[in-house]
């Protein structure tokens, strides 16, 4: 069972910072250098200056977050509240279609455990240079500065029920980023409020939407420092499996340093003999959502020509994969992966783990981009995995692809950090 407990936030005093819109961010791994930029000369205090640390003193960039955090605390610019409670985030942002949705989600810590089942599971395979990053940074801050967003299921809404009274009342915060989500954020100490989230998650099962990476380093960090103690602990954001705003975006998979026309051949042989193929218009490269074999969107940087491609059997997908779960082999991602980018393409695990010759893009619009430009020598459009479809796989014990899914909108960096001494 997952242990949720209240915490006793640090976060920013809004009368110092003039507000979360100036110090809040996007999470670190989704900030490029030039964002990085201008969020950093947004304040002195914006929350990139220690969650993505550069050497503005020539010295260690880890060490220096950890004395700017010390600094901001010295300043007041950073509080800790003296008791704990929960947190209450809602996020109203634009889906697809022009709906106008809101996602609910509660601030809490967990004890960090083993993955397994009745307790935290995740759901997808983790690049190793981000852990050691993310370790170093928690090594010297001691603080978890950006939220692990996880899902529970809760059919009745009874956890989320609980806080909403709290709603009523002045936000603590709000933030609309550049994506056009509007976050807002409510404190919610009433031991009521508490008691009854506790007894909700109580028999919970976890699963970790985003943020695996900082779950694996929490685990790490816990075991170096060892004993019992708020190290023991990390922070999350928790939202219902039900919930109507919750939704789940794909990633598209792109090529680089893919010009040897021995693979390009072998590529094309390999679509031509798997895959009915079409041209279609570049509107039309990312498919639809829905259930049935892999289809997907091809285009290349040499002839521009974009096509949908889709799987002439789902036995294919069957056989190449025979030896996993069966909710395994009708995931997109994982099929793209046995029968492409580990076939034809020559990509090896090491490969896709480290990122040689493989590139991610979460719109449509970044992905053409960057095979138009040159950037990268292909791209493949993919469908959303539906939330539905990621439990499964995740009870049947397996991981699926890294960047197999991308829920959106992102949880912001900055809200509040968890310390662990």
């Amino acid at each position: 069972m997952a242990d949720v407990e209240p915490l006793r936030a640090l976060h920013y005093d809004p009368s110092v910072t003039g507000g979360l819109d100036r110090v809040a961010a996007p999470p670190y791994d989704v900030i490029d250098p030039e964002q990085r930029a201008a969020l950093a000369a947004r304040s002195p205090y914006n929350v990139v200056h220690v969650d993505l640390p550069g050497e503005e003193d020539g010295g260690d960039p880890y060490e220096h977050a950890a004395k700017l955090l010390d600094r901001w605390r010295a300043e007041g610019a950073v509080v800790r509240d003296d008791e704990p409670a929960l947190w209450a985030l809602t996020q109203e942002y634009d889906a697809p279609g022009g709906r106008r949705l809101t996602r609910r989600g509660i601030f809490a810590r967990v004890r960090v455990e083993d993955y397994g089942a009745g307790r935290i599971r995740p759901h997808e395979r983790t690049h190793p240079g981000p852990k050691e990053d993310r370790l170093r940074l928690t090594r010297a801050t001691r603080t978890n500065l950006s939220p692990i967003f996880s899902l529970y299921s809760d059919p009745g809404g009874a956890a989320w029920g609980a806080l909403e009274p709290a709603l009523a009342a002045p936000a603590f915060g709000e933030v609309t980023d550049e994506d056009g989500t509007t976050n807002r954020l409510w404190r919610v100490a009433d031991p009521q409020a508490i008691a009854a989230v506790r007894a909700t998650l109580a028999d919970a099962e976890l699963l970790i939407a985003d943020g695996h990476h900082r779950y694996e380093t929490a685990r790490v960090y816990a075991d170096e420092v060892g004993g019992e103690g708020d190290h023991r602990y990390v922070l999350m954001c928790l939202v219902a499996l039900q919930d109507e705003g919750l939704t789940v975006f794909p990633t598209h998979r792109l090529l680089k340093d893919f010009k040897d026309p021995a693979r390009q051949e072998a590529l094309g042989a390999t679509l031509e003999e798997l895959f009915d193929i079409e041209p279609v218009d570049e509107s039309e490269l990312r498919p639809p959502d829905g259930a049935g074999p892999l289809t997907m969107g091809y285009i290349d940087a040499h002839f521009l020509q974009p096509y949908r491609l889709t799987l002439k059997d789902q036995a294919i997908a069957d056989r190449a994969l025979a030896e996993t779960p069966e909710p395994y082999r009708r995931l997109d991602t994982a099929v793209l992966e046995k029968l492409v980018l580990q076939g034809p393409v020559g990509l090896s695990e090491d490969d896709i783990s480290h990122l040689h010759g493989l590139g991610y893009s979460r719109t449509d619009e970044e992905a053409l981009g960057l095979v138009r430009s040159g950037e990268y020598d292909a791209a493949f459009f993919l469908r959303s995995s539906p939330v539905s479809q990621v439990q499964e796989i995740a009870a049947a014990g397996v991981n699926m692809p890294p960047k197999s899914t991308y829920f959106f909108p992102k949880v912001p960096t900055g809200l509040l950090f968890n310390p662990l001494v």
